[in-house]
């Protein structure tokens, strides 16, 4: 069974040109920033790090189509076969996000993240999203 992190604040940088989705509960936190036509992504739990460089466009792309699907987690991915992150929304608002590192066909390494919708709106405020 997954078991989610809510990520319920976010923090724009103008200097940094980052944002910071985090949560006081935990030493949980995601951080994105626009590099040209790719995103870097880091997120941490605690003392692990998972970090990604995804497609810009692909990635805004994917959330600006996402539906509501209940009974699934994650109905999207973004990246490759060995790593992505997956995406899914909920039908409260709140955003599913799963970095993931693909080690083969053995397993994998992820972390279960949820963004409130106040948090979701300030991430696709942030990313230029117009829709959801």
């Amino acid at each position: 069974m997954r078991n989610f992190q809510t990520l319920d604040q976010a923090t724009i940088s103008a200097e940094t040109g980052l944002i910071e989705l985090n949560t006081s509960e935990t030493a949980s936190s995601m951080w994105m920033r626009q590099e040209g036509s790719y995103i870097a992504i880091s997120a941490s739990a605690g003392p692990l790090e998972i970090a990604l460089r995804l497609h810009l466009e692909e990635l805004t792309r994917a959330f600006a189509r996402l539906h509501p699907v209940d009974g699934l987690q994650i109905t999207r991915q973004v990246g490759s076969g060995q790593a992505y992150l997956g995406v899914g929304l909920l039908s409260s608002g709140e955003l599913l996000l799963r970095p993931t590192i693909i080690a083969d066909a053995t397993g994998h390494l992820s972390l279960n993240l949820t963004l409130t919708s106040a948090v979701r709106q300030t991430l696709f405020d942030w990313l230029a999203i117009t829709k959801v």
